[in-house]
């Protein structure tokens, strides 16, 4: 409960972090960039603040702040933006009115005459502008900076003209005229004919300017208005395009084509170039990266019609009668009679699914009880259902299963979270072993934490047989990897003494750490496991046993493990120790330096003991001469000979002659560092120190005391192996 409440606390931090910056989640904006300037939303490929915010510098646009607060959007340093359409393909400016004024003492004031030059991807729009001019005495121009178009029109009052928004302006106080496609320059000029003697008492200026006739009202205008300074501004639609290309040149260079996923190019009505537009079904920017996304049609029933079952598909929507009727359901459904008996069958077949599904549930809900799931569900361990396992194993597809053993199998999973998972599904079991043991045991080992030990994140305790879910370790086993040829990682010495160092470090844990301890039972190559990094992972606790305060040892009702890596005192006594891990482990040893298996075929073909080999090339000081890779240099052989030497201590076959997991996990933590240091200094003297005297005693092929004897049991069949 707590841990919920400082989540839902962090999400509430980051949207208020998210507000107080600016942040947005707009989708028509580029991430991060800014949303709107004052009243004006500015959507991509426009952009302000930042240059990466608009497609390029042509539709960089300025935000401005004034003294009391607000913001106001630029398309130019002399023209205010109100409105932008990706739609329309349109950007509504400001533009400042050309004006002509007298008065009665025939002074004049004028600003008559009006430049204007867009950029490469902008035209005024000749079916929403229109030049208009206001005035009883007015004559206004338009022509373009080439001056190959001209137009004008005339003004003329022969009474007291009252400008309203029904007026005609038809020539009485107000004339228009039209402009071609296409331009981008206009030079508008303002003319008096008689210097508004006429008429100066009530119409002492005249007006010229182009203005979007959708949004133009003559009461704004009226005959008695004079300037005002900065203010008398028209609305000019100006129409753009993403580029000046044809859609095809556009499309061939895909590095520079505007539009995004889900759209499609269509040329402008002023034939300058292309513009962008969400398919057909999809909605979106759709000069955005990430372009358009499929509309759900289901979820707008009032714009598409639905008169049956709605199911969404990409880019469209279907649409079928319910059971029972027919017809096709976007035009109507009709009853239909055979449909319905239909319809009254499948209800029963579906009554009986229902009653399968309850009753699957409540045998579901009894293998949870007896699987001890009351208990396990209060205790640090997910539970999995069974449903979600199948899923995320495809039915537990042949193609998933990554290993099989006496156990069972494994089987790689995708959870709903995209998790990858390894799910261990056993081929039966004795009851009578699922108890509290077995309870305590998997609660236990969900608590192991450790960065070499194979992590369990669950369990599922709905089927007969419990399931568990650990982490899935992508790059297989170390005996894959000692075994076949064709694998590098270890083809270097550090690396298969790193990986030792690290399944050493694991196990110790297991025995000196984990509350209560862990005697693992059934330590190999195939149960050490190497990740996406080539890290060391012990797996499998099948045959692991716990160990209560005081006890030292376990004995057996059954011998476990796999042979070859048993420990001969385990087999003849029944008594599982700490030593035992040890001695499976100074096996894995031996398995690493000589690449050979516990019970390999001799090149005569005959069987020989792994073990029985290693000692004969010890005693015959042929250590080098059965090694299954090259020493790089002198202190390589010298960490050899020890790793050597330490193997050859946990083989004896006498258990308490035998190191602890720790001193052999801090030797070889030793011989890693030392390694690891000699890639940027070589110091013999260190080595020696490092090494110690069992280097030494190695060289002059000196015997152990007898103390140290050892019996080498071999084994002429089969083993199996587990994984996960």
């Amino acid at each position: 409960m707590i841990l919920q409440k400082r989540r839902v606390f962090l999400v509430m931090m980051l949207l208020l972090v998210a507000a107080v910056t600016g942040a947005t989640a707009n989708p028509d904006v580029r991430d991060g960039c800014q949303e709107r300037c004052g009243d004006v939303i500015v959507p991509y490929p426009f952009g302000i603040g930042e240059q990466r915010c608009a497609m390029n510098e042509n539709f960089f646009l300025n935000c401005t702040s004034t003294d009391d607060g607000h913001h106001e959007l630029w398309f130019r340093e002399d023209m205010p933006a109100r409105n932008i359409s990706l739609l329309n393909g349109t950007v509504t400016v400001g533009i400042l009115a050309s004006f002509d004024c007298y008065d009665k003492s025939g002074g004049q004031s004028r600003l008559f005459n009006q430049s204007i030059s867009l950029g490469p991807a902008y035209t005024f729009s000749d079916s929403r502008n229109m030049l208009t001019a206001v005035g009883c005495d007015t004559a206004a121009t338009v022509t373009n900076k080439e001056e190959t178009f001209g137009a004008a029109c005339f003004s003329f009052c022969t009474g007291n003209v009252t400008m309203s928004k029904n007026n005609s302006c038809l020539g009485s106080g107000c004339c228009q005229t039209s402009i071609p496609k296409g331009l981008k320059s206009l030079d508008i000029t303002i003319e008096s004919f008689n210097n508004h003697e006429d008429v100066s008492a009530f119409n002492p200026c005249g007006f010229a300017f182009l203005e979007d006739k959708d949004s133009l009202d003559l009461s704004d205008w009226p005959l008695s208005r004079t300037p005002k300074q900065n203010n008398d501004t028209s609305n000019v639609v100006i129409e753009w395009v993403a580029q000046n290309e044809t859609c095809e040149n556009a499309r061939a260079n895909k590095s520079s084509y505007a539009c995004g996923i889900n759209t499609n190019c269509y040329y402008s009505d002023n034939g300058q170039g292309y513009r962008c537009a969400c398919n057909a079904g999809f909605e979106g920017n759709p000069y955005l990266e990430q372009g358009c996304q499929d509309i759900d049609e289901c979820e707008y029933p009032e714009k598409y019609t639905c008169y049956g079952k709605c199911h969404n598909t990409i880019g469209n929507y279907e649409c079928k009668c319910f059971l029972g009727m027919r017809g096709d359901g976007k035009g109507g459904c009709q009853f239909n009679t055979i449909i319905a008996v239909i319809g009254a069958i499948v209800s029963l077949v579906i009554i009986c699914l229902l009653l399968f599904m309850i009753l699957s549930k409540r045998r579901k809900d009894r293998n949870f009880r007896e699987n001890g799931g009351t208990v396990l569900k209060h205790q640090r361990v997910r539970i999995f259902s069974e449903a979600e396992l199948t899923k995320a194993t495809d039915k537990y597809d042949d193609d998933k299963k990554i290993g099989e053993g006496g156990f069972g199998s494994v089987y790689k999973g995708v959870l709903a979270d995209n998790t990858v998972v390894a799910v261990k599904k056993s081929k039966g079991v004795d009851k009578a072993q699922m108890n509290e043991d077995f309870q305590h045991e998997i609660c236990v080992v969900s608590q192991v934490n450790h960065k070499n030990v194979v992590k369990l994140l669950g369990l599922c305790l709905e089927t007969k047989v419990p399931l568990l879910v650990y982490e899935f370790i992508s790059n297989g086993t170390l005996s894959k990897h000692i075994h076949d040829k064709r694998s590098q990682v270890l083809a270097s010495w550090s690396n298969r003494l790193r990986i030792a160092s690290e399944a050493a470090l694991a196990l110790d844990y297991l025995h000196s750490l984990a509350d209560p301890p862990v005697i693992h039972g059934d330590v190999k190559s195939v149960n050490i496991l190497l990740d996406d990094k080539y890290t060391a992972k012990v797996a499998d606790f099948g045959a692991s046993v716990l160990i209560s305060p005081g006890q030292t040892n376990i004995l057996a009702t059954k011998i476990q493990g796999t042979l070859g890596y048993l420990d001969p005192e385990y087999l003849m006594t029944g008594d599982l120790t700490e030593k035992s891990d040890v001695y499976s482990f100074g096996v894995v040893l031996v398995e690493l330096l000589t690449g050979e298996k516990p019970n390999s075929n001799a090149k005569s073909g005959n069987k020989r003991n792994i073990i029985q080999y290693f000692n004969s090339a010890l005693e015959n000081n042929d250590l080098f001469g059965i090694l299954d890779f090259q020493a790089a240099d002198e202190a390589e052989m010298n960490e050899i000979e020890a790793v050597a030497e330490l193997a050859k201590r946990c083989l004896n076959s006498v258990g308490v002659n035998r190191p602890s997991m720790k001193e052999v996990s801090e030797e070889l933590a030793k011989l890693k560092a030392f390694n690891q240091k000699s890639w940027t200094q070589q110091n013999s003297d260190e080595t020696e120190y490092l090494l110690g005297k069992s280097s030494q005693s190695f060289r002059n092929n000196a015997s152990p005391p007898t103390s140290q004897s050892q019996t080498v049991i071999s084994f002429e069949f089969e083993n199996y192996t587990d994984s996960i």
